[in-house]
């Protein structure tokens, strides 16, 4: 029998994703080559940009398990177990994100992804190839040029660039898959929109973000650790994020003409003052006021599109096929997931990439174009919906149907974060599950109003944690015959 042709394959874009599939491809026995433009983050002392704090999840995790680099990642996280919220008082106020044993990771990117590039590294049968820019394409003959951008300090490519008179480097390349995963701006996806029938679309929203540092008091967090910091104030919010080195990466945002409404160290420090006073004493005014001018604040896009396949030669994923806004920490472990349905879908077809692409692009659209969804509406939840009394009313509705059917009922935010229910399902399951909250609220205020009026109501509403127990027996009697969903 003759032996089959091993399959090769190039991955474009060395970040998070990139290197993932490149774990998972090197599994499914292809010859894999990675190019990244960008020099290896492995041996650069800083590395350019900023990029928001990531938060680890259960899809994630789930991916990372599949190539067996969870526990090694989840070693280095700091788990959160819920939202702690700064009142413009000062007060603070824990809201769980589900169960005492459910939290999600804040994980340094950066660490990331030098894991999963080194990861990828070791695996049979890849090379990774850094300082390769790509400049053309064909999708459908699997064909692609990069062209070599030198830099300080990589004598090899320092030299091809020397020995070619200083002249642009290209280097082509042909494939049997091309994986694009090099983000928001992808250039593979660029070359996709020139295609007939490609459906794009690509919406900024009128806040943006700048990141700012809590450092360690101390020797010690200057904050509770094991908690994801919010100050909600409706049109704009901060956030704040655990790191291993005992500091906090805040990230303020906010509509862009607030940001350009500051133009001093006082204007900035004022505003501080007036709106998170808590804060300042956390940051440090000097550190506030140069950290707020040094970088401008950056814009949050959201994107969708489909196919995210051509022919059976090229498929896009993570960011490139679906870049979303930060709030509901989902952009990376949706991307993580991708990899992990593409493999299952690989599975499935026997590595077959004429069935696998087309199946890819249907089956993952919805759930992409759900979670971008999800995380616009999560970014109003955020900075607004967390000071309201009725949102904390649901919360504890929510907590507890789930506690007496917890198989029946899921609140939101868990199917998003600790569970692998499709995004879209997630979506039509929680529509379905608002009217039955609705109906359990109306219910009780009902029996509230019958057993004590007015007062009780507002008790039931401040301590449905211990809702007596002939009240949750009327509950659950007005619930039994309605809780299908």
């Amino acid at each position: 029998m003759e032996k089959q042709k091993q399959k090769s394959a190039a991955v474009v874009g060395g970040g998070l994703v990139g290197a993932m599939n490149t774990c998972y491809l090197s599994s499914r026995g292809f010859k894999v080559d990675l190019y990244e433009a960008r020099p290896d983050i492995r041996t650069m002392e800083i590395v350019r940009g900023r990029s928001i704090n990531l938060a680890l999840s259960y899809r994630g995790r789930q991916a990372l398990k599949k190539v067996g680099l969870e526990d090694q990642v989840v070693q280095d996280g700091i788990p959160m177990y819920a939202r702690m919220i700064h009142d413009l008082n000062g007060t603070l106020r824990p809201i769980p994100y589900g169960k005492s044993d459910q939290y999600i990771m804040s994980v340094d990117r950066r660490k990331l992804n030098e894991t999963l590039l080194t990861a990828a590294e070791e695996r049979p049968d890849v090379t990774l190839h850094f300082q390769h820019k790509l400049v053309s394409c064909d999708l459908e003959k699997g064909k692609l040029t990069f062209k070599i951008e030198p830099a300080n300090g990589d004598d090899s490519l320092d030299q091809t660039y020397q020995r070619n008179g200083g002249e642009d480097v290209h280097v082509e390349v042909t494939t049997d898959l091309i994986m694009g995963n090099d983000g928001a701006y992808s250039a593979i996806r660029k070359h996709m929109v020139k295609r007939p029938r490609f459906n794009y679309s690509q919406e900024y929203i009128p806040h943006g973000y700048m990141e700012l540092t809590v450092p360690p008091h101390n020797g010690e967090f200057a904050m509770a650790i094991n908690y994801l910091h919010i100050w909600p104030r409706n049109e704009y919010m901060m956030i704040a994020l655990p790191n291993q080195d005992k500091s906090f990466t805040l990230t303020l945002f906010m509509p862009f003409d607030m940001f350009e409404q500051l133009k001093t160290g006082d204007d900035v420090v004022k505003f501080f003052m007036e709106k998170f006073p808590d804060s300042v004493p956390l940051i440090g005014e000097e550190s506030l006021k140069e950290t707020y001018f040094r970088l401008p604040p950056l814009p949050l896009v959201s994107v969708k599109c489909f196919p995210y396949h051509v022919s059976d030669k090229a498929v896009i994923m993570g960011d490139a096929a679906h870049a979303m806004v930060p709030f509901y920490g989902q952009g990376m472990n949706c991307g993580f997931e991708d990899c992990l349905v593409f493999d299952e879908i690989m599975e499935k077809l026997d590595s077959d990439l004429s069935k696998v692409l087309p199946e890819y692009s249907m089956y993952r659209s919805p759930d992409a174009h759900a979670i971008n969804d999800l995380a616009m509406y999560n970014y109003i939840e955020m900075r607004k919906s967390v000071n309201s009394r009725w949102f904390l009313m649901r919360k504890k509705v929510d907590a507890f149907l789930h506690a007496i059917m917890p198989r029946v009922f899921i609140p939101l935010y868990t199917m998003v974060s600790f569970t692998r229910i499709r995004y879209h399902v997630v979506i039509n399951k929680a529509k379905k599950q608002d009217v039955l909250v609705d109906n359990s609220i109306q219910a009780l205020m009902a029996l509230a109003a019958v057993g004590g009026g007015y007062f009780t109501a507002v008790a039931i509403s401040r301590h449905l944690d211990s809702i007596p127990g002939w009240l949750r027996d009327s509950v659950w009697g007005f619930l039994r015959g309605d809780f299908a969903v």
